[in-house]
């Protein structure tokens, strides 16, 4: 059996080595000449994930029998295109993958089916001020189609969006843009999988994230389980059912982002597709669902086991972890502490530097310049919090002259908004 993967980054790794495990030959598509996965495939591509009409080609070169991708946003339409158009298996149409990977089509289709979402417009750069009459400010503008936290800005005035407007665009393959009303809430993540059109939640994490003016929440962390799990586990699991209905997902991974505040729940984004903090690895540690096994196995048309969906229980589950998604100051690295060494810690499960020495870290402007990642468990959600800050302690990233860049624990808690 032949894989095709679309992406090669630090999220789509685990992925291309699960697969080797299985026997099954990768072929690692990204236009990034030097991505990590790349040294452990066995074919790979400088073809875009962007790309739908060169993905097929790839496709075809290397006679595949099956494609996915994980931890992105965009590359879930190239898949769900690439698969119908050669007849390959597919979690979801291409109906669907553009739904879910194009903001205008899902804002709509939230509205239609009355799925709570914040107020918003649809901007092009000579719009005219009478077009935001209805809403208020703040706003957080996006391009239709990116991801990354790539061209998100959260703004105060008709003059700000001007400003922004265009370098919103320049993400975007659109265009206009979204502009909807900032809701204050906190976020959450939703991940699940869908079986034959039944949704199996399976964990409800708390998303942390900071900001960047005007670059607006730049995810550090994932908690799980969410601290609104009590009061709004039963709307958050109806509007999820609702969403697979209203998108039509037949099956495959789910990753739903939410917002929880004093008007309640709002859906913020959906995807299908396991989510970019490493929920491939936090999913089984937490469940004992092995959420990539049944995605690979789901793509290439093989046969998957349900029985752990059916025997899991959101709601019984009482363990905790996080995930800590954690970036560095500007400078050029000499030294990382080793992953072996942080291993030795009761609770540290598992991490990953993003970077190597000699590498050069540059300014903080989006989620893609994170440094790496830890999985971090803990006993309550106090033992946690205190885990993550020794975990902290003993993570360095060192320059020429000994000065750790890693951005400390703290500072993120002092830039949540």
């Amino acid at each position: 059996m032949r894989l095709l993967i679309l992406g090669a980054g630090s999220c789509q790794l685990n992925a291309i080595l699960k697969a080797k495990e299985m026997g099954i030959e990768v072929v690692a598509s990204d236009y990034y000449p030097h991505a990590p996965g790349k040294a452990y495939s066995d074919f790979s591509d400088l073809t875009s994930t962007f790309d739908t009409k060169g993905m097929v080609q790839v496709a075809k070169k290397y006679q595949v029998d099956g494609v996915m991708t994980l931890g992105t946003d965009q590359p879930v339409y190239t898949c769900a295109h690439t698969a119908q158009t050669l007849s390959l298996p597919t979690q979801i149409d291409v109906i669907t993958a553009k739904a879910v990977t194009n903001k205008r089509t899902m804002k709509s289709i939230l509205l239609n089916n009355h799925i709570p979402t914040a107020k918003h417009k649809l901007l092009s750069i000579n719009f005219k001020d009478h077009e935001l009459k209805d809403l208020t400010f703040p706003v957080v503008m996006k391009p239709l189609d990116s991801q990354g936290q790539r061209g998100v800005y959260k703004l105060k005035s008709l003059e700000e969006i001007r400003q922004y407007i265009g370098k919103s665009l320049s993400f975007s393959r659109e265009k206009t843009v979204l502009v909807e009303e900032f809701y204050q809430s906190d976020e959450i993540t939703v991940s699940g999988w869908v079986h034959n059109k039944k949704l199996t939640l399976l964990t409800i994490t708390d998303r942390l994230t900071f900001n960047r003016f005007p670059v607006i929440g730049i995810s550090y962390g994932h908690i799980f389980p969410t601290k609104h799990f009590k009061k709004y586990y039963d709307e958050i699991a109806q509007i999820s059912g609702a969403l697979v209905e209203a998108f039509q997902i037949q099956s495959g991974p789910i990753y739903f982002q939410m917002l929880i505040g004093e008007e309640g729940v709002k859906v913020n984004e959906i995807a299908c597709r396991i989510g970019g903090a490493y929920e491939d690895e936090l999913i089984p540690l937490l469940t004992g669902v092995d959420i990539l096994d049944l995605l690979i196995n789901a793509s290439l048309g093989s046969k998957y086991d349900v029985s752990g969906l059916n025997k899991y229980n959101i709601i019984k589950n009482n363990k905790y972890a996080s995930v800590q998604l954690f970036f560095a100051k500007e400078g050029k690295i000499k030294y990382l502490t080793p992953f072996s060494q942080l291993k030795k810690l009761p609770f540290f499960i598992n991490g990953r530097h993003n970077y190597s020495t000699g590498d050069e870290m540059k300014s903080i402007e989006n989620a893609a310049q994170r440094a790496g990642y830890m999985i971090i468990t803990g006993k309550n959600p106090i033992n946690l919090e205190t885990n993550i800050h020794e975990a902290f302690n003993h993570l360095k990233i060192l320059d020429d002259q000994g000065k750790n860049l890693i951005v400390p624990y703290r500072w993120y808690l002092q830039k949540r908004d």
